[in-house]
């Protein structure tokens, strides 16, 4: 009975260490596009809270009926970038907010459903074959650094200056120092649990450290809003945009699976592939209606597996009904968003420092000739230093490739899968003459 008891509270504490996950990675999604739409703070508000609902219903659905795996499934980060591209060059295009706006909406109902059917036709193994080892480091690489990046300007203050606050950084690298020793200095459950431990830790410390006035939360409960960035629109240049993003971001889908496949010990199916395709695509086009940013299975979801060695679905289940209902409950929503940012980045920062043992895993055991390095280093290098670059570098670009030639993500995935394709050729070409 015992036994029992400890395996029901260690999966609550688990569920909350999910609940924290899915919060930090979710809540400055609306609050950024409901800034660059300029809408107004109760919108903003519904946003969140619509974000949250509807975020852990897509969790459910991937885990009762989709890919049936604790992966996060939330609103994309690449997609969140091409959208706040795309809402800063409103002036440059001499376009109306509302008509960018209305424009995304149809590009994402589009590519959501386009994303839905080729996910039922099977085009998940099509993509599998060309996320190689050598593609798989690359966009894990890439996408370790731009998680890392910004977590590490939310640690120093960057997020609220343009300088570091030498005592909030401080703090963030203690409290990271901290989190880190628990995990692997701790025992069973407690190491296990090191991220939500952190978090507890780190809130507490820095109420009383960086204590904040409280000010009036709006309160507003959820209600559902058509169209918040404009009624639907047809500047084709930007729908075209969005369609292609869409696409692209099937990658997400093809690197989180194969990356599963690791942690999980087994080999993920193409009837997983083709359920969790349609649900990406179903909820991406529920997104466009209502004003969300599109989704796709969270990689970074396998930096928290591995950080807390937990990968039942009972946890995943609880943290995702947990974040239906504070998105439910308005005065849950306050409570949780007093989280200071220091501590949330720097905890994440922890979790996703795990995604590079996940990308140096998958190129394990390859012979470092000047042929694989090419393959390696190319598009790895030429990504991060595109992230590197200022915005403003690319404003000479045409509008209708900008948003795809400035992700560094993106052109890092787009030139290693041009890589492997040179390699297929040539290996192809040389057998033959063999």
């Amino acid at each position: 009975m015992e036994t029992k008891s400890l395996q029901t509270s260690v999966t609550l504490l688990a569920g909350f260490q999910w609940l924290f996950f899915m919060f930090a990675n979710t809540v400055v999604i609306p609050i950024s596009i409901g800034s660059a739409f300029q809408l107004e703070s109760i919108e903003i508000v519904s946003a969140i809270q619509r974000s949250f609902i509807f975020t852990g219903i897509a969790c459910l659905s991937q885990g009762l009926i989709g890919h049936r795996l604790a992966l996060m499934e939330g609103q994309s980060g690449l997609w969140w970038g091409v959208i706040l591209s795309l809402a800063a060059t409103a002036s440059t295009m001499n376009l109306e907010l509302t008509t960018i706006g209305g424009s995304i909406a149809v590009g994402i109902i589009i590519s959501g459903i386009l994303v839905s059917v080729f996910g039922i036709l099977g085009m998940g193994e099509v993509l599998k074959k060309w996320f190689t080892p050598v593609v798989m480091f690359v966009f894990l690489l890439l996408l370790a650094n731009q998680l890392i990046t910004i977590f590490l300007k939310g640690m120093i203050g960057l997020n609220v200056d343009n300088s570091i606050d030498v005592k909030v950084a401080c703090f963030s690298f203690i409290l990271a120092a901290l989190t880190i020793l628990i995990h692997v200095k701790g025992k069973g459950i407690i190491s296990s649990l090191n991220l939500l431990i952190g978090m507890t830790v780190g809130w507490i410390a820095a109420t009383l450290l960086f204590p904040v006035e409280v000010t009036e939360t709006i309160k507003a409960p959820p209600f559902i809003t058509w169209f918040p960035w404009g009624q639907p629109a047809f500047e084709w240049g930007i729908v075209i945009t969005v369609v292609i993003t869409g696409l692209l971001n099937t990658t997400n889908t093809i690197a989180t699976l194969k990356g599963a496949e690791d942690i999980f010990e087994k080999e993920t199916t193409p009837k997983q592939y083709r359920a969790s395709f349609a649900l990406t695509g179903l909820f991406s086009t529920f997104s466009g209606v209502l004003g969300l940013v599109p989704y796709a299975p969270y990689a970074s979801s396998l930096g928290l597996l591995q950080s807390t060695g937990i990968r039942e679905r009972a946890p995943f289940f609880v943290g995702s009904a947990l974040f239906i209902l504070l998105g439910m409950i308005p005065q849950l929503s306050a409570f949780f968003s007093t989280i200071p940012h220091s501590v949330g980045n720097t905890v994440l920062f922890v979790a996703y420092i795990q995604l590079f043992r996940t990308a140096i895993r998958n190129i394990e055991g390859l012979t470092f000739e000047p042929k694989t390095v090419y393959r390696i280093a190319l598009p790895a290098l030429l990504g991060l230093a595109i992230m590197s670059l200022p915005a403003t570098a690319f404003t000479t670009i045409p509008q209708l490739v900008r948003p795809i030639l400035s992700n560094g993500m993106l052109m890092g995935i787009l030139v290693a899968l041009f890589m492997e394709f040179l390699y297929y050729l040539g290996s192809r070409f040389h057998q033959i003459n063999t």
